[in-house]
């Protein structure tokens, strides 16, 4: 069995009798919607039309935001409908990502996810669900699609249908018939400024000025002249997430680097690096539960965790991060106190455990955006090693900036003699390690992003993305990041061989705020064009 919705778009008179319904079935608050009536005018006028299209959660056989839900709030049921419990809900709204239908939401009451759920406590007693009750048109139909002999699946066989952003192979189960393609594919109707009954909401007005004109269409220029608002679910503490965790991450790879190479570390082996990468870990954290709509059930991440989220196996990475830097941090602190010798073995240990963990650090987020499938800016291949290089230069730059402010320091105590580097003289110093770090790493962040916005893209609403950000309202700031990027790097060039470290410093206070300028364009930019 697999229930689904048809929609004749052909008998629909856009009356809102279905919202209104499913708003008062389920209690949805004022504003929010579960299912709702799009309007898009083409053409122009007197030679114009008015299209509408029922919108909703399209309970796809391929779910993507069951995959990504960290805690099984969201499930599929063995007769196709996606539901979801809102017990277990964190508010993560890594969902909100996942769905490529803008069908979720944030419920204001519950502050957990809501959507449409097909009336499923209406199935399961033999009703229909609210919305088809009341259609005086009767153009939503349900049933099984799986039964030839059903009435669905006699009216999909009969008639030409349609689904929404097929491209994204999700398997949805809601099939339109009569519906124009610019009343599904909302990059064909950009929201007019002014709606009908209504103002957009200022964030979809101002996007749909920066979206690159759409394909000519044989009805005529298209425009959405009455929608719902759908705010970008992640704000500036997934773009400082980004940030702090990839300084802890980059820190300990650049020490461990640094540590293979037998160079001679001083405090910032035993207490600067996992210092700086248990801080880092801890603010990530700290920002992650923080951006939770419920934050005090952040232990479900870990009590009632889906092994299929990257949201869930990325806070595993974490954990392990955190505890590798601590380890690596006691250790220290324990030999700095005098009371034993400097534990080499173990220490060697840490560093070679430390790197994987590092590196998943870092880079997890890449899958997890790849499981974000309703943002396809997020989808590039080069996000792993991208993150990587990104980690490599904060983590780096903040080195850096202790090595410009401090010095070296390569004696923490009187025993710290006993270790002897077997580089030449001519190897490079510790200093060094940290500078070209910083410069390689940094040159490739720009090489990443330029090849990552600049280059084709396989869909739509990435290339709409990706000219937000080249040739829309993110333009300057992401152009500035680059060129600030490139300055630090320039300046940092000043201390490649170890010395003038005053230029690494300031090359390593650059990088941070490049990043970050980075990160907010990326994680907004992916979030801003409309998906319904």
């Amino acid at each position: 069995m697999r229930y689904g919705f048809a929609i004749d778009q052909r008998t629909c008179i856009g009356c809102h009798a279905c919202t209104v319904a499913c708003k008062t079935e389920h209690e949805i608050p004022v504003g929010q919607f579960r299912t709702w009536v799009k309007y898009v005018d083409s053409g122009t006028f007197p030679e114009n039309t008015r299209d509408f299209g029922v919108m909703r959660c399209n309970h796809c056989t391929d779910a993507p935001c069951v995959k990504i839900c960290p805690t099984h709030a969201l499930f599929t049921r063995s007769d196709g409908i996606v539901d979801f419990d809102s017990e277990n809900c964190i508010g993560c709204k890594s969902c909100m990502q996942a769905c490529p239908y803008d069908a979720i939401y944030i419920d204001e009451n519950t502050h957990t996810a809501a959507k449409c759920n097909f009336c499923a406590h209406r199935v399961d007693e033999g009703l229909e669900p609210a919305c088809v009750v009341v259609c005086p048109t009767h153009s939503i139909w349900v049933g099984d699609l799986e039964d030839e002999n059903s009435g669905i699946s006699q009216l999909i066989a009969e008639n030409p249908t349609r689904v929404r952003a097929p491209e994204q192979k999700t398997g949805p189960n809601v099939f339109y018939i009569g519906a124009s393609i610019p009343v599904l594919d909302p990059l064909q109707a950009p929201a007019d400024q002014a709606y009908i009954y209504s103002q957009p909401d200022p964030h979809r007005a101002e996007v749909a000025q920066h979206l690159p004109p759409p394909a000519p269409s044989l009805d005529g220029p298209a425009v959405t002249t009455l929608n719902t608002a759908h705010p970008r679910p992640w704000g500036w503490r997934v773009t400082t997430y980004l940030w702090t965790k990839g300084i802890a991450a980059g820190a300990l790879l650049v020490v461990a680097l640094a540590v293979l190479l037998d160079e001679n570390l001083g405090r910032y082996q035993t207490v600067w690096a996992p210092l700086i990468g248990l801080v880092g870990v801890a603010v990530t954290g700290v920002l992650l539960i923080a951006d939770l709509k419920r934050p005090e059930r952040f232990l479900y991440i870990f009590t009632k965790g889906n092994w299929t989220s990257w949201l869930f196996k990325g806070s595993l990475a974490l954990v392990a991060f955190g505890a590798v830097a601590s380890a690596w941090l006691a250790v220290g602190l324990f030999a700095e106190s005098g009371n034993v010798g400097y534990p080499y073995e173990l220490v060697d240990v840490l560093v070679y455990v430390s790197i994987p963990a590092a590196v998943m650090a870092a880079g997890y987020t890449a899958f997890l955006f790849a499981q974000a499938e309703g943002r396809d800016l997020w989808q590039s291949k080069l996000l792993f090693p991208h993150l990587l290089a990104q980690a490599v230069m904060v983590g780096a730059g903040v080195l850096a900036i202790l090595l410009g402010a401090f010095g070296a320091d390569p004696s923490s105590r009187d025993g710290w003699h006993d270790r002897v580097p077997t580089l030449t003289p001519e190897g490079p110093g510790f200093e060094q390690v940290v500078v070209r770090c910083l410069v390689v790493a940094t040159v490739l962040h720009i090489a990443f992003a330029i090849v990552e916005f600049y280059a084709s893209h396989e869909t739509k609403q990435a290339s709409a993305a990706a000219h937000l950000v080249t040739h829309g309202q993110y333009r300057p700031m992401f152009l500035g990041s680059l060129a600030l990027a490139f300055v630090s790097a320039a300046v940092a060039m000043f201390a490649w061989d170890g010395d003038n470290l005053g230029a690494a410093l300031a090359g390593g206070i650059g990088v941070q705020v490049a990043l970050l300028m980075y990160e907010s364009v990326f994680v907004r930019a992916g979030q801003d064009v409309p998906l319904s």
